[in-house]
C-alpha cells in the first residue's frame, strides 16, 4: 500500500527562543529538557542555577552531575561558534573547577570544532568538553521540535589511555573492566529504559545517580577477591549516613539481607556483594549484570524513601 509521507522543515531558532538568555536559556533549564540533553550525552545533569557569576561574567547554567556531584556548566549561542564564547567556556569552566563543559550553538566553524577537539585530546580524563548543535524541525506545520546533535564530545577510550601509567596502554585488566561496563550497560539499555547510566570507563567501579549530589550508588568489580557489590556512597554527610544507621534494621529487612556499613573520614558506605568464581567470565556474564541491576533498582526504591525523609527533617 502506497503512503504518503510528510516532510521535515527545519526552523529558525530565533522564531522560537527570540532572545538567548531569557526564552533558550530558560527553556533549556527546564527539567524535561535537560534530561533530553542528558539522555542525548550519557550525562546526569541536575540544575543549581541560571546566570551564575564567574567575576564579572555569567555562565548561562551550572549545573551537577547527580551521581558524582562534578559541576557541569552550560554555554549557550543561538548564532555560530566564535572566539569569544570559546573563551568564556574556558573562564567559566575554570572558575567553577567544573568538569564536564558543554557548549550549545545553532552552527559551527571547522576552527572552533577543533579547538574542542583539541581540548578533549589534552586535558585528563576528569575533564570532558562537548559540542552540541541544536535545531528545531517540524512536520507540516506542527509544533517546532528541538534537536541535539552531537558534533564533539569526549573520547573516553583514548583519555584512558593517555592517562594510564604503563606506557600509554590499558592494562588487560583495565581493558576487562571497560569491556564488562560497556555489557553492562547494553543489558540495562535493553531490560529498563527509564534507567540514565554513564559513559562506561576502564574502572573497577561505576557510579549510578540517586537523585542526590549527597549519595549515589556505587556499583564494584572487583576481579582480586572475585566479587561484584552494589552499595550506597555518601561523601562528606555524616549526618546523612547517622540517619540511615540509625534505621539499620528497618533497611536491611527491605533489603532482605545483612549489609555492611562502613564509617570512613571522608565517604561512608552501606554494601552488599556477592562471590563470585570469575568476575570476567563470558559465560556468567548475565547473571553477574542481572545481580547488579537488581539490586541498584532495590537500592533506590529502598533509599529513596529515607533520603527524601532526611531531606525534610532538615528544612
Amino acid at each position: 500500500m502506497k503512503r504518503t509521507l510528510s516532510k521535515l522543515t527545519k526552523i529558525e531558532l530565533r522564531e522560537v527562543w527570540e532572545h538567548e538568555a531569557l526564552d533558550f536559556t530558560n527553556w533549556l533549564a527546564q527539567k524535561e529538557n535537560l534530561d533530553a540533553l542528558s539522555a542525548e550525552i550519557g550525562v546526569d545533569i541536575k540544575l543549581i542555577k541560571t546566570e551564575a557569576n564567574v567575576g564579572k561574567f555569567n555562565v548561562d547554567i551550572l549545573a551537577e552531575e547527580e551521581a558524582s556531584g562534578r559541576k557541569i556548566i552550560i554555554e549557550n549561542q543561538l548564532e555560530d561558534t566564535n572566539h569569544d564564547h570559546l573563551g568564556k567556556i574556558i573562564t567559566y569552566a575554570s572558575g567553577y573547577d567544573a568538569e564536564i563543559i558543554i557548549w550549545i550553538v545553532r552552527d559551527f566553524r571547522d576552527e572552533h570544532q577543533k579547538a574542542v577537539e583539541w581540548l578533549n585530546e589534552h586535558t585528563d580524563e576528569d575533564i570532558n568538553f562537548f559540542l552540541i548543535k541544536i535545531e528545531l524541525w517540524q512536520i507540516e506545520g506542527s509544533n517546532p521540535a528541538p534537536k541535539f546533535e552531537i558534533i564533539v564530545s569526549p573520547n573516553e577510550w583514548a583519555k584512558a589511555i593517555k592517562t594510564s601509567p604503563s606506557n600509554g596502554e590499558l592494562t588487560d585488566t583495565k581493558l576487562q573492566q571497560l569491556e564488562f561496563w560497556k555489557k553492562f550497560k547494553s543489558y540495562v539499555q535493553a531490560n529498563d529504559t527509564r534507567m540514565r547510566l554513564q559513559t562506561p570507563r576502564p574502572q573497577h567501579y561505576y557510579d549510578v545517580s540517586m537523585g542526590s549530589a549527597d549519595a549515589h550508588i556505587d556499583l564494584i568489580v572487583d576481579s582480586k577477591e572475585n566479587l561484584i557489590r552494589c552499595g550506597i556512597y555518601i561523601s562528606k554527610n555524616k549526618d546523612l549516613f547517622n540517619f540511615l544507621r540509625d534505621r539499620k534494621v528497618d533497611i536491611e529487612k527491605e533489603l532482605g539481607e545483612s549489609a555492611e556499613w562502613v564509617d570512613a573520614a571522608v565517604a561512608s558506605r552501606i554494601k552488599i556483594k556477592k562471590q563470585v568464581s570469575d568476575v570476567f567470565d563470558q559465560a556468567e556474564a548475565e547473571k553477574y549484570f542481572a545481580w547488579l541491576y537488581e539490586k541498584t533498582v532495590l537500592f533506590q526504591k529502598v533509599f529513596d524513601k529515607y533520603f527524601r525523609e532526611f531531606k525534610n527533617l532538615k528544612k
